[in-house]
């Protein structure tokens, strides 16, 4: 019993660890921030008690309330601004918000994330180009249920000040969202509407 309860300890420190690298570091991928905290604390990434990406989030959460307060949540309005106004500029790619600006969790660090949706994926190339809008063109990749990874072009981008990427997907995928990097569940869009509401919540709490 006792050593059970050093486990779930240690697992809680390391999600703590995790969480504050990902708020203070503006690391993404989780399974880097726990292996970066496992190494701070010690311990054997192939032995010790890893926490759960779930763990992560919750504990960063926590973070955020305890050490960020009243500036997280302006942050997250922010941002969702930011989003809003590009999902609007964006309408006719069927933007959807994703990630920590939607689930408001983002970090000083934090870039919009957006999928779009189109069957020619030079149409959204061009769209940014029309636009004067600079880009740099990566690569993500998704995966649905117990299947394989598909990747998909992401465009990244800056516009006033903020930091975004949008994922193309063509427009068979509209209404199969891929998993969670969290908790493997189908990932968590917002269309343009949706985002405008939870501005309008955000606004009213500040």
């Amino acid at each position: 019993m006792a050593n059970g309860k050093r486990v779930e300890a240690m697992r809680q420190q390391l999600a703590q660890t995790a969480a504050q690298m990902i708020q203070e570091q503006g690391i993404r991928d989780y399974r880097l921030a726990k292996e970066k905290a496992a190494a701070r604390h010690g311990v054997d990434i192939r032995r010790g008690p890893l926490p759960r990406n779930t763990e992560i989030e919750a504990a960063l959460a926590e973070y955020q309330r305890l050490f960020a307060g009243a500036d997280a949540v302006g942050q997250v309005a922010e941002l969702r601004r930011a989003a809003l106004q590009a999902m609007r500029e964006l309408e006719a790619f069927q933007p959807r918000l994703v990630g920590d600006v939607l689930s408001g969790l983002a970090t000083p660090h934090s870039d919009v994330q957006l999928h779009v949706f189109a069957d020619h994926s030079e149409a959204f190339d061009f769209h940014l180009q029309d636009r004067g809008i600079p880009f740099e063109l990566i690569e993500r990749r998704f995966r649905y249920g117990r299947g394989g990874y598909h990747h998909y072009p992401a465009f990244r981008f800056a516009a006033g000040g903020v930091g975004f990427e949008a994922v193309l997907f063509p427009l068979t995928e509209l209404r199969q969202a891929p998993n969670s990097l969290v908790d493997g569940a189908p990932l968590a869009r917002a269309k343009i509407e949706e985002v405008a509401r939870l501005l309008a919540d955000d606004v009213a709490g500040i």
